[in-house]
């Protein structure tokens, strides 16, 4: 018998199921340690009986089954282990059977493709206790201003966010967007481009923009939305869309046209630890704080990007894995006879390096450094 109690890795998986129908099997690292969960998965596709510790009720059945081959092996909940859902929550079950067909799965490769970019994006959340579960938010509406959204981060699919009932919302299907977070007065769209090159949708891309800028400012205090996080395999993915974006002849439709500033996280531990200081109150402003003294600081009024000036020195700061400043910051330094530096954390070096050549100097943090200077907020907040 296995008993089903909240924050075990049974009750975790189920949970992430419950939003996300089917979770790749290649990416359950991104829930911790992959070892036990693929034991664990391998043991509950056999029948076994489950113990709500909660209520004392019972349920013997397999409780998943896995589907496809390679990369695209998925993870779904068994047909008959269904009922443990309302284990988890009362709307849970209504919630997946409203988002998932009645448990019909379309058996097509992007459907599934698509199902796998939410769920990775949706693992990031867990790991970093953000709040993701639909049927634990509040319902958004599109008709007045009101503030629903709560001053803690939230992160709401992009499927969910298209049943607000705005038609045009449908929009968003066109592109990668994969969900928003809210964060108090700020919001940023989440895209997951996995192993594959970002490609931009033009308009597609500005409409997505304008649409969740409307949830947000009928929804909550949010009136300007400028920022992005894309989520990627590792650093190859972003070299290869900063590459990819430099050979767009309309900058109208550039990436940092769309987003001015979009932040890459590698799907990996340092990428889990980078997003947990991204969901922290005022994160940007805290970083530059703890590399810079005030009166070296630029604050964003120099003539390009920039973030401090030492000693003759122009220093830029990659900590906040912002590819679209990177840009920028290289398109300045390559018309200009200056010294310039650039802050980056360890991982992020050779990335750097490849990106801006050897005409820049580069210097490196670790990142258990900077999350130590964050202090007691990010381990009671956040840590898992």
């Amino acid at each position: 018998m296995l008993y089903f109690r909240m924050g075990s890795q049974l009750h975790r998986l189920v949970t992430m199921l419950s939003v996300v129908g089917e979770f790749p099997m290649c990416s359950l690292y991104l829930l911790g340690n992959e070892r036990v969960y693929k034991a664990l998965v391998h043991k509950l596709t056999k029948q076994e009986t489950f113990r709500n510790c909660m209520t004392g009720e019972e349920l013997t059945c397999r409780l998943y089954t896995v589907t496809g081959k390679a990369k695209s092996k998925s993870l779904r909940l068994y047909k008959g282990a269904l009922p443990i859902l309302n284990w988890l929550h009362p709307d849970a079950y209504r919630y997946y059977m409203t988002s998932f067909w009645n448990h019909r799965f379309p058996g097509d490769l992007s459907h599934r493709e698509r199902n796998h970019r939410v769920a990775e994006a949706v693992a990031f959340c867990m790991r970093v206790r953000l709040e993701f579960r639909q049927y634990m938010l509040p319902t958004l509406q599109n008709q007045d201003r009101l503030e629903i959204l709560p001053d803690t981060p939230v992160f709401y699919q992009s499927k969910d966010l298209k049943r607000i009932g705005d038609n045009e919302m449908n929009k968003t299907m066109f592109t990668r967007l994969v969900g928003a977070l809210f964060c108090g007065n700020s919001c940023y769209a989440i895209y997951n481009t996995r192993n594959a090159v970002m490609k931009w949708s033009g308009m597609g891309e500005f409409k997505t923009l304008h649409h969740l800028l409307e949830v947000g400012r009928l929804n909550g205090k949010i009136t300007n939305i400028d920022s992005a996080l894309l989520i990627g395999e590792d650093y190859s993915v972003a070299m290869d869309t900063l590459i990819e974006s430099g050979k767009n002849r309309r900058l109208e439709f550039r990436f940092d046209s769309i987003y001015h500033h979009i932040h890459f996280v590698p799907m990996d531990e340092s990428g889990i630890r980078l997003f947990r200081i991204m969901i922290l109150p005022d994160w940007k402003n805290r970083l530059l704080d703890l590399m810079f003294e005030p009166e070296s600081r630029s604050y964003g009024q120099g003539y390009f990007e920039y973030d401090a000036y030492i000693d003759g020195v122009y220093i830029f700061s990659h900590l906040d894995s912002d590819l679209a400043r990177l840009m920028r910051f290289r398109e300045a330094v390559q018309s200009q006879y200056e010294r310039y530096e650039v802050v980056c954390f360890t991982h992020q070096r050779t990335f750097v390096r490849e990106y801006l050549g050897e005409g820049v100097g580069i210097k490196t943090i670790d990142l258990d450094t900077v999350e130590a200077a964050l202090g007691p907020e990010r381990r009671s907040v956040i840590e898992c």
